[in-house]
């Protein structure tokens, strides 16, 4: 008889696995409790073979499904297509009890089997490509991989918005064709859209680095090639709109410290002035929200200010919801709320008083893990005591199951429906992935050293403990790749090699192989070194002391250099910046490229620059510190503006004003280019304002007379003001390349605690050898000539601000003279 039941429950489950398109022999083994809640949930099959009911679904809303679970479709209004979503949510929700929708608050949301709910797992990342991190996604029997795309970090350098469309484009793909097979869920939290405050950060590798603009711009194309149907990307009600998949930006807000000394993220409190929210900390999540039309946000662990984010009405549904109109849900970071009580217990509150607390705050879904979810524990009892009304549950399941019904969880997607296994790691995804790891390359230094020429090189060293990677290449929030190409796999098909490790691994602990890699560069007619860092160094959880190569690294660099009878390359794999002065300083290291954590393809990518089948057209996202940096400012300092009477000086290349090894934006090629405009040498333009309510004060440096309205708050003023320009790049060099075209605004130069420069533009471009193209912009003044004043009102400065473009050697730049009209 138990053998029966067990048997009759295993049966069971086939009917709705956690995607409930599993057949059983796909479905990851089942926790006990999980197993429980879907037998009581679930009503019990129809008579007959039991075989006939393990069938895969692909949607809730399938007639033959109902019949399996002896249900009527027609009897529940939520399946009928002809009505809007809103509606169908609100009936099914209605048919809930209590404790039925309590039930769904969690990322393994239970299902109601009585009235054909099924169970939904939440939880899936896609940082870049399908992970296996999270409850819902898993690979193995007929989806052995998915493709691995470089980390966010280096695809972020290429400055590249098609390819980040098309990287959301390709893995959303892959996600629904794994989804269709039961391998995967439909709501993906990604992107990792903070931004490297600090270059100590162990999550750096996981963004799209310092700048929030470019990070904004990177949220925007992700989410939207995560999100968008085609011909369905506008709406008139945006939350009607189908989803390909539901995209996730976070961490929500502030949160850039993960475990740094006695300073850990679950209770570090950012200490954020409301300038620096607005300017910077919030900004790329504004954009991601307002024009890339995420379906979710995941609120951090942290404090800002003394609240806990997730708990901070202000932020949470006062911001994200309301001032950006945002249709969808909002998530904890895993164990948010359980943090609350357990590690920072804030405001001494009981469980029940926490999820009181984020509940009205705005967040509608509770992750747990490795702990139950609190709203699945507490939020009874909550209601008992009465902290929590029902209708508070009922407008948190509302978002959520809206953005299910958006993505087709209850009625599928037509155009995906026939997605399968050989949607998932094709030829062209794959070359995608090995392009955007070319594309995302940096040139660090090239005293005409590369690129190498294969057929005339005879024997290389290659050396270093990158050299064989494979694994490091994907990072962390990866999946399992299609296939893996390391450095060595790709240069042995170029050139004969003699390949001494020198160092065991990246810890590089022991000297003891240096000396062989030492001999090996002694004959060699040149040497590539492939060295770096790791997630033993940088990740989670695991946060820099310092900005140096670990262990021996430098030492077998600086002496495998010494003795190398020929050329030197040195390959950089790292998320942040490390100080290499030695290197960029040492005359027989000809050259060095970073390479970021360059996905499956990493090796062919690298090999690809080195040989010169490529030119690097890659430009950095962050500023590269040298060492002494993490002397002068502590990591938990939040401001970004210099702080003098400390000595701090100040954050990223905005406010940045000491010495730095390689800055923002850099970025060296194969070949030149030169720039020139095709108009505007100087412009104006007016701004029209009815009332003085719009003038706002303006920090101003010492003897610079303010006039009587110094700056224009934009933030509710209509503007249509434009500056457009054309840029001509011609390409001088002998070699055809990519070249990105930076547009930066400087403020007037009277105003004071300004940016020294911000990022309003970028566009890539490919430029044949002796060729011309042509760019053209177009900026909307009130969003490119803006600054957040100390008040934190965003302001459009009245006087002669500049428009650059370029950076460093060969920029150009004209003014813009911005007047008042009253």
């Amino acid at each position: 008889m138990a053998a029966f039941r067990l048997f009759f429950l295993l049966s069971l489950a086939t009917i709705i696995s956690p995607s409930f398109s599993r057949s059983l022999s796909q479905s990851p083994t089942p926790t006990p409790n999980q197993n429980q809640s879907l037998a009581a949930t679930l009503p019990a099959p129809k008579p007959g073979p039991i075989e006939s009911n393990a069938r895969n679904y692909t949607k809730v809303c399938d007639r033959a499904r109902f019949a399996d679970i002896g249900l009527d479709m027609d009897d529940f209004t939520y399946c009928d297509m002809s009505l809007p979503y809103e509606v169908r949510v609100e009936d099914l929700i209605g048919r809930m009890t209590l404790a039925e929708k309590v039930a769904q608050l969690g990322d393994r949301a239970g299902g109601v089997g009585r009235i054909g709910l099924a169970n939904y797992r939440w939880w899936s990342e896609a940082l870049h490509g399908v992970s296996d991190v999270g409850h819902a996604t898993y690979f193995g029997d007929i989806v052995t991989g998915a493709t691995s795309f470089p980390t966010p970090i280096l695809t972020a350098a290429s400055f590249n918005e098609s390819l980040w469309l098309s990287i959301g484009q390709v893995t959303s793909t892959e996600a629904r064709a794994m989804y269709n097979l039961g391998h995967s869920g439909l709501t993906f939290w990604s992107p990792n859209i903070n931004l490297v405050r600090d270059p100590r950060w162990g999550r750096a590798l996981e963004t799209p680095g310092e700048d929030p603009f470019m990070a904004g711009r990177y949220a925007v194309n992700f989410v939207r090639g995560m999100q968008d149907v085609e011909g369905s990307e506008v709406a008139k009600d945006m939350n009607s709109r189908p989803l390909k998949t539901s995209a996730c930006c976070k961490h929500y807000a502030a949160y850039d410290v993960d475990n740094w000394f006695f300073h850990e993220r679950y209770s570090f409190d950012a200490r954020v002035t409301e300038q620096d929210m607005v300017e910077t900390f919030v900004r790329p999540f504004e954009m991601c929200v307002r024009e890339g039309d995420a379906s979710s946000i995941m609120c951090s662990y942290n404090l800002v200010n003394g609240i806990p984010v997730c708990a901070d009405a202000r932020l949470m549904s006062q911001t994200i919801r309301n001032d950006w109109q945002f249709n969808g849900y909002i998530v904890s970071d895993c164990d948010s709320v359980a943090v609350m009580v357990e590690n920072v217990k804030w405001l001494s509150d009981t469980a029940e008083d926490a999820v009181a607390q984020v509940m009205k705050a705005g967040l509608d879904l509770d992750c747990g893990y490795p702990k139950d979810p609190y709203y699945e524990t507490y939020t009874l009892s909550a209601v008992a005591q009465g902290k929590v009304r029902e209708a508070d549950i009922d407008n948190a399941l509302k978002n959520l199951y809206m953005v299910l019904m958006r993505v087709g969880f209850f009625d599928s997607l037509l155009a995906y429906e026939s997605l399968g296994v050989m949607d998932v790691c094709t030829n062209g995804n794959i070359e995608l992935a090995t392009d955007a790891a070319r594309q995302g390359m940096v040139l660090l230094k090239n005293n005409l050293t590369l690129p190498l020429d294969a057929k005339k090189l005879g024997l290389v060293a290659l050396v270093g403990p990158h050299v064989q990677t494979t694994k490091t290449m994907i990072g962390n929030y990866a999946g399992v790749p299609c296939r893996y190409t390391s450095p060595f796999d790709a240069i042995t098909k170029e050139v004969k090699v003699d390949y001494k490790q020198g160092c065991r691994n990246v810890a590089c602990t022991s000297q003891d192989g240096i000396v062989r890699a030492v001999n090996a560069a002694k004959t060699a007619n040149a040497t590539i070194i492939i060295a770096g860092l790791d997630l033993g160094v940088e990740a989670e959880s695991l946060d820099r002391s310092n900005l140096l190569l670990p262990g021996f690294q430098a030492k077998l660099i600086n002496d495998v250099a010494d003795a190398s009878k020929g050329p030197v390359v040195l390959v950089i794999l790292s998320g942040g910046g490390v100080d290499i002065s030695f290197a960029q300083n040492h005359p027989k290291i000809g050259a060095i490229i970073w390479a970021g954590y360059p996905g499956e393809e990493g090796g062919q990518a690298i090999s690809d620059v080195i040989f010169g089948h490529y030119n690097p057209g890659g430009r950095l996202p962050l500023t590269w510190y040298k060492n002494d940096y993490v002397d002068i400012i502590p990591m938990i300092s939040m401001k970004l503006r210099p702080i003098d009477e400390l000595g701090y000086p100040g954050r990223t290349y905005k406010f940045f004003n000491g010495t730095v090894l390689y800055p923002f934006g850099y970025g060296l090629s194969y070949t030149t280019f030169e720039y020139s405009k095709l108009n505007y040498e100087t412009s104006s333009i007016t701004i029209n304002i009815n009332s003085t309510q719009y003038c706002k004060p303006l920090s101003m440096k010492p003897n610079a007379t303010a006039p009587h309205c110094p700056a224009v708050d934009i933030t509710s003023l209509p503007c249509d003001e434009e500056i457009t320009f054309d840029v001509e790049v011609a390409n001088t060099g002998n070699m055809d390349g990519s070249e990105v075209v930076q547009v930066y605004f400087k403020p007037p130069p009277e105003v004071a605690d300004a940016p020294l420069k911000q990022l309003v533009a970028f566009q890539r471009v490919f430029v044949p050898s002796k060729g011309r193209s042509k760019l053209s912009f177009s900026l909307d003044a009130c969003k490119a000539l803006t600054l957040v004043e100390k008040t934190a009102y965003v302001v459009v400065p009245l006087g002669k601000s500049t428009i650059v473009i370029g950076n460093g050697d060969g920029e150009i730049s004209f003014s813009v003279d911005v007047k008042l009209q009253i």
